[in-house]
């Protein structure tokens, strides 16, 4: 039996899809965690939140440097805001693999790095020369050094043509201008710009709370992203907060910020699990970041609520609004739930029993009361469904390709 013309430019277009999704995905700090000589190196992507803007892009190299060479750096005592601009500064906006460099047209090349793209690199600072030395080195120098090579490639990492190449470096590329002190930013009101776009009840609420309101404040240099609920839905939950304890009001606050920078490009992006001001040691106090088309929703057992606009999203600090009030489960294990009205007393004896749903207010409209722990088998269910949806996607692609190359 053969396949129609048309199944086949189907299965043909499938495949293409499938491999070209594949090809354009890369995580730059899973890559670096195969190579444990580089995780000084990788800690400090993720500490300075470069690693998701390496992520973001394609058609990219990582200059890394191992463990001994990041101690010289640190040993310098740097700003964070100076270590993010030198490590920048070894993010190439460009395909280097080990084949490429041995091969660059004329022996040298001048390569625009993440440092030149923030556009606070004066001059050339923000290029790296990259030279085809004699017998067989590579060298590595910023355009604004004295010509001297202080870095070579040592090896290659991890490529993935022409979407990521991971090179090894002998050293950290030295810059002036990457070191500079960088001023840090400007002091922001956050209540203030919640205030003034539709969350004035949020804004009063956590300025109310001198805890939560210095825990928002202290994140803000770090990188902060806030999930503001607007005024209707903060009006219909503060009989509801009223009744929790201090401890549970500041959490339940907490719960609405995210110790990171997320851009709205970075959500729909970044599915899954997201920590929160609010998480510790003890407690999770996390929910689950969701996408369906331009939608982005935060999920937890009590509640879905829906981003609906954005105040303010300028590094390092993200605000988005939301349409309901993010509840967290962990007060309700806890005990922390606003007080559910008394039961009634039944008339009669004869009378049938009330359940407990109509006897009891449940502390959100969207969950019970007493929402349940974690349940060890639900969670097994949970991710054994995962892997079965993974094999069938997995296999979904095998078949593409198979049915691709039977039509070659």
């Amino acid at each position: 039996m053969q396949l129609r013309p048309a199944a086949n430019a189907g299965a043909f277009a499938l495949s293409l899809v499938f491999l070209f999704s594949f090809a354009h995905a890369h995580n730059i700090t899973r890559l670096l965690a195969k190579h444990p000589e580089f995780s000084t190196f990788n800690h400090y992507l993720s500490l300075t939140h470069l690693a998701a803007d390496i992520n973001d892009r394609t058609t990219i190299t990582v200059c890394a440097v191992d463990n001994s060479a990041m101690s010289a750096l640190l040993a310098k005592h740097l700003s964070i805001s100076s270590v993010k601009n030198i490590l920048s500064l070894h993010v190439l906006l460009d395909y280097f693999g080990a084949k490429k460099l041995h091969q660059i047209t004329n022996g040298t090349a001048l390569a625009a790095t993440m440092f030149q793209a923030t556009g606070s690199a004066p001059g050339s600072a923000g290029f790296v020369n990259i030279t085809d030395l004699k017998g067989g080195k590579v060298g590595f120098t910023p355009e604004d050094n004295d010509g001297s090579f202080a870095a070579h490639f040592v090896k290659s990492v991890e490529e993935l043509p022409y979407n990521i190449s991971v090179i090894h470096i002998s050293a950290v590329l030295p810059s002036a201008a990457a070191e500079a002190p960088t001023p840090g930013p400007a002091e922001v009101n956050l209540t203030g710009i919640m205030s003034a776009h539709g969350c004035k009840v949020f804004a009063e609420t956590l300025l109310a709370n001198l805890d939560a309101a210095s825990t928002f404040n202290d994140a803000v240099d770090g990188g902060l992203t806030v999930f503001c609920p607007g005024d209707d839905a903060m009006k219909a939950f503060l009989p509801k907060y009223k009744n929790l304890t201090a401890t549970g009001k500041a959490a339940l606050l907490e719960y609405h910020g995210v110790p990171v920078y997320q851009s709205m490009s970075m959500l729909k992006s970044n599915n899954g699990l997201m920590n929160t001001l609010a998480t510790n040691g003890a407690e999770k106090y996390d929910f689950t970041v969701q996408n369906d088309g331009q939608a982005v929703t935060l999920k937890n057992k009590l509640v879905t609520v829906k981003i609906t606009g954005t105040l303010i999203d300028e590094q390092p600090l993200a605000i988005y609004t939301i349409n309901k009030v993010l509840t967290p489960k962990e007060l309700y294990k806890k005990g922390d739930a606003p007080t559910p009205a008394p039961a009634p007393a039944p008339e009669k004896a004869a009378d049938a029993p009330k359940s407990s749903d109509d006897d009891a207010e449940s502390p959100d409209a969207d969950s019970p009361a007493d929402s349940p722990d974690d349940d060890p088998a639900d969670q097994t269910a949970d991710d054994n469904g995962a892997f079965a949806l993974g094999r069938v996607g997995f296999g979904s692609l095998i078949l593409s390709v198979c049915l691709w190359f039977s039509l070659l």
